[in-house]
């Protein structure tokens, strides 16, 4: 898929002004000092005051912003320009010296030259990716030596299902790109957009492997039968801020979580 990015970034363009709008971003609440960050990345985390945070994939930079209110020194970047316009307008709102870079992620080598104490990413973000060998290779370029990666991301599992979860549709494996249509966006099924995209699955295999192969020491590995995000169809809300897919209750994992460390040689 030679124009997958174009294609992307304009399914990410249309997102940008019905996310701001929706429940599911709370913009107000946001500006008001509301963190964006779930307990199961700001665990991995910890103290992270004066650290410099490269955050990957950051869409209008919600999550940015709050690693900058926590005291690290941010930048994000993100494929879709109207992401990172509405990015440094929420940054100047909140008084945060958050940093913003437009760009393809396999192409930031060329647009940054800095090493960061911590690379970070989270939810949505490497299914947008063909290759997980060049991504680990780019985590592995921008970290410092003995530097950490944190991702949270949704489990591969879930990505199997058809989006009633009614039965498997996908591969597990990443056998070629999905290329489809989606009507409205997981902040808001009913907005009034329609988007093309392409995607691709990736095995935890695939994660995991590609980090250690590129010196990317993995030190916590987790799994969680819950999602921080409604951001799935006839989820239910079982605790506060915690969804399940009904039928499936806590039978299937939903998020995984990764702390790791690149090796110093």
């Amino acid at each position: 898929m030679e124009n997958y990015l174009e294609i992307n970034k304009n399914s990410w363009n249309a997102k940008v002004e019905p996310h701001l709008k929706s429940d599911f971003y709370f913009v107000d609440e946001f500006l008001k000092g509301r963190t964006s960050l779930n307990s199961i990345e700001l665990e991995l985390l910890g103290d992270i005051k004066d650290k410099t945070i490269l955050h990957l994939q950051c869409h209008f930079g919600q999550d940015s912003i709050s690693l900058s209110r926590m005291g690290a020194k941010v930048t994000g970047i993100d494929l879709s320009d109207k992401a990172i316009e509405t990015a440094k307008d929420l940054a100047q709102k909140n008084g945060t010296d958050t940093e913003f870079i437009c760009t393809d992620l396999y192409n930031l080598p060329n647009v940054l030259d800095q090493k960061f104490d911590i690379v970070f990413t989270s939810y949505g973000t490497i299914g947008w990716l063909p290759d997980l060998n060049k991504w680990a290779k780019i985590i592995n370029h921008f970290l410092k030596p003995n530097g950490k990666f944190i991702m949270a991301e949704f489990h591969p599992v879930v990505w199997m299902f058809d989006d009633d979860f009614e039965g498997v549709k996908y591969n597990y494996f990443n056998e070629k790109p999905i290329v489809e249509t989606y009507e409205g966006t997981y902040a808001d099924q009913s907005a009034d957009i329609v988007q093309d995209y392409v995607m691709w699955n990736h095995s935890l295999a695939d994660v995991l492997q590609n980090l250690i192969e590129n010196h990317i020491e993995i030190e916590k590995f987790k799994e969680f039968d819950w999602s921080p995000y409604p951001c799935f169809r006839h989820v239910e809300e079982f605790e506060k801020g915690k969804w399940r897919i009904p039928q499936f209750g806590n039978k299937i994992p939903l998020v995984f979580a990764i702390e790791a460390q690149k090796k110093s040689s």
